[in-house]
């Protein structure tokens, strides 16, 4: 089976071009506030799911923002030459974990501003989330990038000689990164849905770690495929280093609240 990328304009209006991939990020975004307050109103049950609408602003702008600055810091050489690309998200340039960190400080700002538990909003975000990364990797398909290396197995990805590698220009097939990082997202999805309906009430902020844990486990062997990655640290790409340090701070704070359940439950 050959995936190829029919272009990144999905059609032009007023001959101003809808890029498929603006249309994704906004369906991503609508998914991950839609069933952040569908799994919000299941599990907890405290009449506050509504809030999620407003709360979602909050996080939204700021995971939005956080993802583009995290990008343009790692490419930090192609735009401090084109300072002005910076504000030009049309056409991609975003990167998940920025998104994430500014995300949780919305979360953050948002359950102080409404009084709402801080944790249940990092876990039922975390659902929704890993939904939208899941939908929104197929934004890079139509962009023809985050693809692995040269591959011709039975799932593999047309690249135009535009966007192919240095060195790589006489190779038209590569893995399907994007693909390989789309499917793994929908299996997180899927298991964080077992866990927070099953362990959200008692152990709130749980299903967050198991998210942060299992989505860098799954980053780490992507990226180490992909040909595209920005800025790599003795080999080992920027955004592998991050995902191990995102995995042992989930890891620890996850130790942590069992910990501290423990000590509450014995006091």
């Amino acid at each position: 089976m050959i995936l190829k990328s029919p272009g990144d304009t999905a059609f032009t209006l007023f001959n101003f071009p809808v890029y498929y991939y603006g249309i994704i990020l906004a369906a991503a975004c609508f998914v991950a506030v839609f069933i952040a307050k569908v799994v919000y109103d299941k599990v907890y049950k405290d009449g506050k799911a509504d809030l999620i609408w407003e709360i979602s602003p909050f996080v939204l702008i700021l995971g939005i923002l956080g993802a583009r600055l995290y990008y343009c810091l790692v490419n930090f050489t192609y735009y401090f030459q084109h300072p002005l690309e910076i504000f030009y998200i049309r056409g991609g340039g975003m990167s998940i974990h920025g998104g994430i960190i500014a995300g949780i400080a919305g979360l953050w700002l948002a359950s102080r501003k409404y009084k709402i538990s801080f944790l249940r909003l990092l876990d039922v975000f975390s659902v929704g989330t890993v939904l939208a990364q899941s939908i929104g990797r197929w934004g890079n398909f139509f962009n023809n990038e985050a693809f692995g290396g040269p591959y011709d197995g039975l799932v593999k990805l047309f690249i135009p000689l535009s966007h192919r590698p240095s060195g790589l220009e006489q190779v038209q097939y590569f893995h399907p990164a994007f693909l390989y990082e789309s499917a793994a997202d929908f299996v997180i999805f899927l298991v964080l849905l077992f866990i927070i309906n099953n362990f959200g009430v008692k152990h709130e902020g749980i299903t967050l770690c198991i998210y942060l844990m299992l989505y860098s486990a799954a980053r780490f062997f992507v990226e180490g495929i992909r040909l595209d990655s920005a800025m790599n640290v003795s080999g080992i790409h920027i955004a592998q280093i991050i995902s191990v340090l995102i995995f042992l701070f989930a890891m620890a704070f996850m130790f942590y609240l069992l910990y501290k359940k423990k000590r509450t439950l014995f006091n």
